[in-house]
């Protein structure tokens, strides 16, 4: 500390490039899915769970302190299971009470500070060190003293020794100080320093079990209660109940978990289930659409009532080469009923070609999408690959339960590119550079046997061979509605050549040729490049204008996005572009 305990002290005493480029200001989609409703009324374990992984890659860093600190129980749930925390917070309050209407604490303060200025008194300085010592002493700085003892050339010297035993009595005087400032005492009972400590000690106690039993009251979190420290103030029964209470509410949370999805591994940590990917990717959409205002079109996830327009199903008359299965029959009912009775028919409905009305229905074309994911070295920087892999679950999520027609696949980009299931999506991890230079000219021959992809930096940022790939996966889709959805955060730095890997660092014009070169031929196959674009600390105007070239050159589209809103950006487009694919 480098403030003196006392106030007061004399003496050692008393512009666009082409493309279409999108800015984000708000959609309006239809037919959103929305969020499983009870997931408001227990605590997101799912969410909790899934954004650990998304950091870490995995749920072995996974506590069962940040699990219970997941649920907020209502404390109404327990009343009246274990004891009574009022009881117990009244007890330590009194406990409280009395010290501080017993104790007083100058003598205390008096007795530390004469302990201090007695023992500096006994210390005879080297010569050298005698100003900055004195110094020290009378502005009772403990900073200094520690930085004359290490000045000391022997540290076994008499003096040497005694500075430390000197930091030490200041160090209690400052203990002695803190008590008094902290606490008001208003009792007369003299204490000895060790006796000031040991009460320092127990009050500081005490207010820790106080804020925790209080913590306890409002979201029934017991796992928060050292029970070790609160056997020292309450009775053994009283612990003895709280803690076969706290054992039920610790079986509550796992249970609560174990229904999330949430399942405790063999080899320590927790494991994933499905469910809880849906419950996450649920409640991911259900944020993603959740300030869409109430006058806008869609299925919304709330309590909303007034006057709107009605919509009914619209029919037309039937044409040759209809499909019978479109028939509306109680309108065609309808028609022949009111053709006879018009004609003054009273006999058996018969039907004529003319009565038949048929459901209009809509051409819902099969769409392919395959995300490209940068997990590059530099997409750690602000946890943009967190957001990347946030997105991919929410459209899996959006495809899966409002488009089960559509096909969507993951590649996973960094210094080559590899095909990834959603499961695997979530575990993966933006690559650690292992190379620092300035300037980096590499190759790789990949058709050597002893080469592969383990064997060379993995941070670099192949667009070319990740096109390459999503080209290869969409060519298998039967349907002319084939996208790429391609998240980076700036330039290729990567691209190959035959066989040959070549890594290049600062991005170099032959990578971008050669990746250009593999997006034109995406575009000779009528699939679209969409091209989302996340901020990063290295991100400059060359980066930029990449964006703008890819767009120009395939006629797709760049998105300059914030990184922590891509999922909402992404999804959002989907339906959009889906909707206008559709007409």
């Amino acid at each position: 500390m480098s403030k003196a305990p006392y106030s007061s002290r004399q003496s050692w005493r008393g512009r666009h490039a082409g493309g279409v480029i999108h800015t984000y200001q708000g959609y309006d989609p239809v037919e959103l899915p929305g969020p499983i409703s009870n997931m408001e009324q227990q605590g997101d374990l799912a969410s909790l769970g899934m954004e650990h992984m998304l950091t870490y890659g995995s749920m072995r860093r996974f506590s069962e302190e940040e699990l219970a600190n997941a649920i907020h129980l209502d404390p109404s749930q327990i009343q009246g299971l274990g004891p009574s925390l009022e009881s117990l917070i009244a007890m330590l309050e009194e406990r409280k009470r009395k010290i501080l209407e017993t104790y007083e604490t100058a003598h205390a303060r008096l007795k530390a500070e004469n302990a201090y200025l007695d023992h500096a008194a006994s210390l005879d300085p080297p010569r050298k060190s005698r100003k900055a010592y004195r110094s020290a002493i009378e502005g009772f700085q403990y900073a200094e003293l520690k930085k004359l003892w290490y000045r000391q050339e022997d540290e076994g010297s008499a003096f040497a020794t005694g500075l430390l035993h000197l930091m030490e009595e200041l160090g209690r005087l400052y203990q002695v100080e803190k008590l008094a400032s902290d606490y008001r005492f208003t009792g007369h009972d003299k204490m000895s320093v060790d006796r000031a400590l040991e009460i320092k000690a127990e009050l500081e106690q005490i207010d820790k079990l106080l804020e925790q039993l209080r913590q306890a009251m409002e979201n029934a979190q017991l796992a928060v209660i050292d029970m070790d420290e609160l056997s020292e103030f309450a009775d053994p029964g009283q612990i003895e109940e709280l803690e076969a209470f706290q054992r039920q509410v610790e079986e509550m949370i796992r249970e609560q978990a174990r229904r999330q999805g949430l399942e405790r591994g063999e080899a320590g940590g927790y494991d994933l289930t499905p469910e809880a990917y849906r419950l996450f990717q649920s409640r991911v959409l259900g944020t993603i659409f959740a300030d869409l205002s109430a006058g806008k079109t869609g299925r919304h996830q709330a309590d909303l009532s007034g006057e709107g327009a009605v919509e009914t199903q619209r029919t037309r008359a039937y044409e040759f080469g209809d499909s019978i299965a479109h028939m509306d029959i109680p309108a065609t009912i309808t028609n022949a009923m009111l053709r006879q009775q018009g004609g003054g028919s009273t006999g058996p409905v018969r039907f004529r070609p003319e009565d038949i009305e048929v459901h209009l229905t809509r051409n819902n074309p099969k769409c392919a999408t395959v995300v490209i994911v940068d997990m590059s070295g530099s997409m750690r920087h602000g946890g943009q690959y967190v957001d990347a892999k946030r997105m991919a679950l929410a459209l899996d999520g959006l495809i899966r339960s409002e488009y089960p027609g559509d096909y969507l696949g993951f590649i996973e980009m960094y210094s080559v590119a590899r095909i990834r299931t959603i499961g695997e999506v979530v575990a993966m991890m933006p690559k650690v550079p292992t190379i620092r230079d300035p300037v980096v000219r590499l190759r790789a021959d990949m058709s050597d046997p002893e080469m592969n992809e383990y064997r060379v930096p993995q941070h670099f940022t192949n667009m070319q061979h990740a096109l390459s790939l999503a080209r290869r996966l969409l060519a298998a889709q039967d349907t002319p509605n084939r996208q790429v959805v391609l998240i980076s955060d700036g330039l290729p730095t990567a691209h190959y050549e035959d066989q040959d890997l070549y890594m290049l660092y600062p991005p170099d014009p032959r990578t971008e040729e050669m990746t250009l070169r593999e997006a034109r031929l995406c575009k000779q196959e009528g699939i679209t490049i969409n091209m989302f674009v996340v901020p990063s600390w290295s991100q400059d105007e060359d980066d930029i204008r990449f964006s703008h070239r890819m767009a120009q050159t395939t006629g797709g589209r760049a998105f300059f996005t914030a990184g922590h809103d891509l999922d909402r950006y992404v999804v959002w487009d989907y339906v959009n572009h889906r909707r206008s694919v559709i007409g």
